[in-house]
């Protein structure tokens, strides 16, 4: 099916794969307030505790750029169709885990599906609408609103699960929802498949190497920063990572070819990305612990607590950001995003042993998500539209990949950080919300250093698409009904 032919059952598929990025996206913010409960049951140490969440954001970062390629090769339409068939496998394991180890596991397999899922859609998307600029435009804006809206269910619906049932609800819900997709993928144009090799090695690699690094960070507070253990694994992941680049040059058909970092711009692109991640999932993460570990919310309330943050992430995004972008393009609004960011995580490090909601988390939390809001997609929209249009999908691949390792490793280590400052001692709420506040502030340090790199580094220009993220970004609301 070439770009110029027009799917008259288009916007059909576009909810499918609109669904599809709305339980990906899910998948990681559902967890947040199941984690106590998940803590107690499978017997997670505090410092474990991360790797719920990070399990499957290595899998799905580091699986990103062989998910492209397998789309490229086998088919979109079939990658997206295992994808799910993984993720729902995945879900069945952790629902049923009843061991930390089998519950690292099911996340980890979740996430690998996740990583077939997300490359398959994006090119699913462009057959099917890129042959109109301004179809385009919409149908990325729906697709994007999906995201901070399976942020914002996420919470609430972890919340409704834990309370007033259990927790493997969480990862039952994927069930029906995997299967009922995998029905509609008949919606979904069929792409015919390509020659050419997979670099399983250069999967392997990278992986592995990002597993590695973020399993050291997470140990070192125990092992100590400058034992053997310690030092052992992150040469070890810094040998692995410099193995993937060896496979990329070498290889006749790599996940990364080295040729793209040549592109102006997209490095500083990718580095504000990473840092965002970094800055941001950890507070995410944090802030749930506060909430249930020391003010005492249960589940539900926990969730609840957050909505008004990814409520306010969701409208931001679908009506605001995409005409600030259009007019002042994207190093303004990363560097501005980045710093708001900074500024709310700064309130949030003032947290209380006997705060309130009222006062010590809803007004930070508003300003964090507004200064997420307005980074987010302008540091993607950076990244994809530095790099030449026959590497677009490449690009999008290594951006995402950028954001979920940056995520991965800003936890790792920000656990390390507050597990030093007494957030490891459960039962202690003032020693708990020290760990939490020196959480908050290496949080704010990051995205502080992200603004002020983006403010160095980046070149003034607008993306090319932001012409038509604007437009469609003010649509939404009409192309939807």
């Amino acid at each position: 099916m070439s770009t110029s032919t027009v799917d008259p059952r288009r916007w059909w598929a576009l909810g499918v794969l609109a669904t599809a990025q709305f339980m990906v996206i899910m998948d990681t913010s559902i967890i947040g307030v199941a984690l106590p409960r998940m803590q107690r049951d499978l017997g997670f140490t505090q410092g474990d505790l991360s790797w719920v969440f990070n399990a499957y954001v290595i899998a799905f970062g580091g699986l990103l750029l062989l998910g492209g390629r397998l789309s490229d090769l086998l088919g979109a339409r079939r990658v997206f169709a295992a994808g799910w068939v993984v993720l729902t496998a995945g879900s069945v394991v952790a629902a049923a885990a009843g061991s930390a180890g089998v519950e690292i596991v099911g996340r980890a397999v979740q996430g690998a599906g996740g990583a077939l899922i997300a490359p398959a859609s994006m090119t699913l998307l462009m057959m099917l609408f890129g042959h109109d600029p301004k179809e385009l435009g919409k149908a990325l804006a729906l697709y994007g609103a999906a995201a901070p809206a399976g942020g914002t269910a996420g919470v609430f619906l972890g919340g409704v699960f834990t309370q007033w049932a259990s927790w493997p609800w969480i990862f039952i819900i994927y069930i029906p929802i995997g299967i009922a997709t995998l029905a509609a993928t008949g919606l979904l144009p069929a792409v015919v498949r390509r020659r050419g090799g997979i670099d399983v090695l250069g999967a392997a690699a990278v992986t592995a190497g990002l597993a590695l690094a973020v399993f050291a960070v997470v140990g070192a507070p125990e092992a100590g920063w400058g034992s053997a253990q310690t030092l052992l694994q992150l040469t070890g992941a810094a040998v692995l990572l410099a193995v993937f680049l060896l496979i990329q040059k070498a290889s006749k058909a790599p996940l990364m070819p080295l040729s793209i970092w040549r592109t102006p711009g997209l490095g500083i692109s990718n580095l504000a990305m990473a840092l965002l991640g970094a800055a941001w999932i950890p507070m995410w993460y944090f802030l749930n612990l506060y909430l249930q570990q020391v003010l005492g919310y249960g589940a539900f309330a926990s969730g609840a607590a957050l909505l008004p943050m990814t409520a306010l992430l969701m409208i931001f995004m679908t009506t605001l950001t995409g005409r600030l972008l259009g007019r002042f393009g994207p190093k303004p609004l990363i560097a501005a995003g980045l710093l708001v960011l900074a500024a709310g995580l700064v309130w949030l490090s003032a947290v209380e042993p006997t705060g309130t909601f009222l006062v010590d988390v809803l007004p930070a939390s508003l300003v964090a998500a507004t200064g997420m809001s307005l980074a987010y997609i302008p540091a993607l929209m950076s990244a994809m539209a530095s790099a030449p249009p026959e590497q677009a999908g490449l690009a999008s691949g290594i951006v995402n990949t950028t954001y979920q390792v940056g995520s991965a490793l800003g936890l790792a280590a920000l656990t390390a950080l507050a597990a030093f400052q007494g957030a490891d001692r459960l039962g202690d709420p003032a020693a708990l919300t020290d760990g939490f506040s020196s959480a908050f502030l290496g949080a704010a340090a990051i995205a502080a250093a992200g603004a002020l790199a983006t403010a160095l580094l980046m070149k003034g220009r607008k993306p090319s698409a932001s012409a038509a993220v604007q437009e469609p970004a003010a649509d939404t609301e009409r192309v939807s009904s």
